[in-house]
């Protein structure tokens, strides 16, 4: 960075793994010129949360995420909090800015549904009752956040075009959960520093920031469940049937390739607009909620955890040639396939409590997805039968450099495995 000192002038260091410096360069927004995004997402500010980068091998992070989270963060500083999230089974929540219009969804580590700081009582019942059908054996513990910004790199990877924006964040909020040890420990520093400044300066002023996931927020949507009740297929236009259709499959490559394990149709969103005098019909999808993906093995104790999508009449249309050429190369490349499970691994080893046997077991199901994907778009089957095909997973037979690998996925240098032990129930 020092080579081009004009260049790095408007940089300031965050934390991250990928930099030569142990550091990621982030723009200052004070020395950036924003435009309209600046009436968008309010005034500009200094970021001072640390943003983890989550895969780009470049030192650039994206100017108009980090201005959102700036201004989350001035609008907390000026009392204008994140506002608690009442459905779901973990701690989330909207983030303002200081219009006071939410531009972000934040969800903290600690406060994941079997986090140890979750709010929902709900969870901590479960937790300390029920401890025998206490989460999925199938997903690692207290990674969804880590979960959610994976697949915003698949997307990306894949273009798919369906999923906000996700990065991994730090914030510090009053309105968060914190343990009363965390409460007692700001106040007592604070109150130090009131007595004592020169003591109080050498501790951690304040309340400790929680890493999670930030989502960029989405307006003008509803539930898929909702609004394919309104919908009426056959009297749409043929380019909103065809746009629709297209959104779907690209769900159904997300959704497969991260086997997600949580896909119902209240997590998944749909903004239809009529035709009128001013506008034409149009359609537009996007996919929420991928905390529960990316299992180090498929589902085969209790519950199969279907992708409810399967049973849809858009389920039922073959994958289309637009598909097929857009995602197809991209599968039959193993070296892309490599890059991609490079960039989660830079994601996933940012956690605290990340192992490395277990990323490789979560990166064999990808693997394995992979090859059943390829197979369902060369043959132009339905997403219906595509998730008939026996599940496996492809595992490397050593630890080599994977990005010096050319080779195919059913070279010498993979394994290939089905999984035998099925589900109890196959709809549940």
């Amino acid at each position: 960075n020092n080579n081009n000192n004009k260049f790095t002038q408007g940089f300031s260091c965050c934390f991250a793994s990928n930099c030569v410096h142990g550091c990621v360069c982030v723009l200052k927004m004070s020395d950036i010129e924003t435009g309209d995004e600046a009436e968008v997402f309010g005034d500009s500010s200094t970021l001072s949360t640390p943003l983890l980068d989550e895969g780009a091998f470049g030192p650039q992070q994206d100017v108009a995420f980090v201005h959102v989270v700036s201004s989350v963060e001035e609008a907390i500083r000026q009392g204008i909090l994140p506002q608690m999230i009442v459905q779901g089974s973990s701690g989330s929540y909207f983030c303002l800015n200081i219009n006071e219009d939410t531009v972000g969804v934040f969800k903290p580590k600690n406060e994941e549904p079997y986090g140890r700081l979750n709010p929902k009582w709900g969870k901590w019942f479960q937790r300390n009752f029920c401890c025998l059908c206490f989460g999925r054996d199938c997903l690692p513990i207290n990674q969804g956040y880590m979960s959610e910004a994976g697949a915003s790199i698949v997307d990306q990877m894949f273009g798919l075009g369906i999923v906000p924006k996700t990065r991994v964040v730090r914030l510090v909020s009053p309105s968060f959960h914190y343990s009363r040890f965390d409460k007692a420990r700001a106040r007592a520093v604070e109150a130090a520093t009131h007595k004592l400044p020169k003591v109080g300066r050498k501790f951690r002023q304040g309340l400790p920031p929680k890493m999670g996931s930030f989502q960029l927020f989405v307006r003008g949507y509803e539930d898929a469940s909702v609004a394919l009740r309104k919908l009426k297929f056959d009297e749409l236009e043929d380019a909103t049937k065809h746009k629709l259709k297209q959104q779907f499959q690209m769900l159904v490559v997300l959704d497969y390739l991260i086997r997600n394990t949580d896909r119902g149709l209240n997590n998944w969103l749909i903004k239809y607009t009529k035709a009128s005098a001013e506008t034409q019909e149009d359609i537009d999808l996007v996919a929420i909620d991928h905390g529960l993906a990316f299992p180090l093995k498929h589902p085969d104790n209790w519950r199969a955890y279907p992708y409810h999508w399967a049973w849809l009449h858009l389920a039922e249309f073959n994958f289309s040639e637009e598909t097929v050429e857009k995602i197809l190369p991209i599968l039959s490349d193993a070296e892309a396939i490599e890059t991609l499970c490079d960039k989660l691994f830079i994601l996933f080893s940012q956690d605290t409590g990340f192992k490395r046997s277990i990323y490789d077991k979560q990166m064999s199901v990808l693997r394995g997805q992979v090859v059943n994907l390829k197979k369902a778009l060369e043959e132009r089957m339905t997403p219906a039968e595509l998730v008939t095909l026996p599940t496996l997973t492809v595992n490397l037979r050593s630890r080599r450099k994977r990005r010096a690998m050319m080779t195919s996925m059913s070279s010498p240098a993979y394994t290939q495995s089905f999984t035998k032990k099925k589900p109890w129930f196959k709809r549940w």
